[in-house]
């Protein structure tokens, strides 16, 4: 199934923006709930959706319908976050598979490293010298940019999660994980303090989750701006 119109319009939004309810989803894209639970359950029966009770990731959900019952949660699965357009193909994962087989056994994991230090300066300079907070936001915005549809949420305990809820580089990161552990590396870097990787796209997960310790800055929308 080539996801299309509508359906591209709400699989987009899964994409982008993360797990929601199709009622969340009918206000963000100004649809009808019930063409938005259309345009869903031909998705989930694609294998494009999957449907929770609660949220996969972030705080829980407090929309409830129907005597009581919580909303259900949509979210995409492997299968629908490649139905969009992937950056790395088949012969990035071909070279970094030779690399690995011909090369020195630290090479892949070089290479990673070099790729997120070339990355993390790239923004140091948008990051230099603004508090916490601003930094957090900032790099979302940044990450964004290059298509990693990025937010941040608050978490418990006066820290945020950095939310990356598409990885243009699933394909690699799966079998590569080296590329995970760089940029967690970079995020730590570029903050100023050490973060944590919760969850990660290439190991199953529904988004990239890296907990930031010691603020709670306004959470922001995909895309890096303020909600």
């Amino acid at each position: 199934m080539k996801i299309t119109g509508a359906a591209a319009r709400v699989a987009r939004r899964l994409l982008e923006g993360g797990p929601a309810t199709a009622s969340r989803i009918a206000e963000d894209l100004e649809l009808t709930p019930a063409a938005v639970r259309r345009h869903l359950d031909a998705l989930e029966a694609a294998g494009y959706l999957t449907v929770h009770e609660e949220a996969p990731f972030g705080p829980r959900t407090t929309q409830r319908r129907g005597r009581g019952r919580p909303a259900k949660v949509c979210a995409l699965t492997a299968s629908g976050r490649d139905a969009f357009d992937q950056s790395y193909d088949d012969v990035a994962l071909d070279a970094l598979r030779f690399m690995a087989t011909h090369g020195d056994e630290n090479l892949v994991a070089e290479f990673a490293r070099s790729r997120s230090t070339a990355v993390a300066s790239r923004y140091a300079a948008a990051l230099d010298e603004a508090p916490l907070p601003e930094r957090i936001r900032e790099l979302a915005s940044l990450l964004s940019q290059d298509g990693f549809a990025a937010s941040v949420q608050d978490a418990p305990g006066g820290a945020v999660q950095l939310c990356e809820h598409r990885c243009p580089m699933a394909h690699v990161a799966e079998e590569f994980p080296e590329f995970c552990e760089a940029e967690q590396a970079a995020f730590s870097q570029l903050l100023g303090v050490h973060t944590v990787r919760i969850s990660t796209i290439a190991s199953g997960a529904n988004i990239c989750t890296t907990h930031v310790p010691g603020v709670a800055p306004t959470p922001t929308a995909p895309g890096g701006a303020r909600s």
